[in-house]
């Protein structure tokens, strides 16, 4: 029977045994650490990927929405030019079709015996000069132009009588104020006062 004899330290044995479980530990938790690093880093690098293609959309985006605000602002003005153009044409015919009425008016409501020399206007108010036979017939004509519809506020200026050719006449100055659309009558016609010979005395 042989008998063995271990001469080996087993204390040193143990402390070798345990320095390398602490480096093989030390090692593995490195190596899990570095794993759980290059895990941690590639999950970043994956979510700023998709956070650039995101920005890079919503950049595209909007830049083709400024395209179309830019567009939709073009053709604002565009409308804006051509409604103001629609409103200068109606103005304009406006305007004709008033002008057409005023001029109308002023031979309508002159009675016979008055005759007109000069006509001025400025803006709203139009300045009358003429000749009347009589002083009742500058007061028929004033009852005209307040009968009608497209003057108001007639106001006798200056009447003066003077004689020619053995003929007595009145000259005047009328002042009445033009309307530019018709004012609503009260069905009295102009011509009523045609025949009223009344003195201004």
């Amino acid at each position: 029977m042989t008998t063995h004899i271990n001469l080996l330290d087993w204390r040193k044995a143990r402390r070798e045994k345990r320095r390398q479980d602490f480096f093989a530990s030390l090692g593995l938790g490195v190596a899990v650490a570095g794993g759980l690093v290059a895990a941690g880093w590639m999950l970043v690098n994956g979510q700023l990927g998709q956070q650039e293609a995101r920005n890079s959309y919503l950049r595209a985006e909007i830049a083709e929405m400024d395209k179309q605000l830019t567009e939709i602002r073009e053709l604002e003005r565009v409308r804006a030019n051509l409604i103001a153009r629609m409103r200068v044409i109606e103005e304009l015919e406006a305007s004709r079709t008033a002008s057409v009425h005023f001029f109308d008016e002023i031979v309508n409501t002159l009675p016979d015996g008055v005759s007109l020399t000069s006509l001025k206007q400025q803006g709203a108010d139009v300045t009358l000069d003429g000749i009347a036979e009589s002083n009742g017939r500058i007061s028929t004509y004033m009852k005209n132009l307040d009968a009608s519809p497209w003057f108001t506020d007639p106001r006798l200026v200056v009447i003066k009588t003077n004689e020619k050719d053995r003929r007595r006449q009145a000259e005047f100055t009328l002042q009445v104020k033009r309307l530019t659309q018709p004012e609503a009558t009260d069905g009295k016609a102009s011509d009523e006062a045609a025949t009223d010979e009344e003195s201004l005395g």
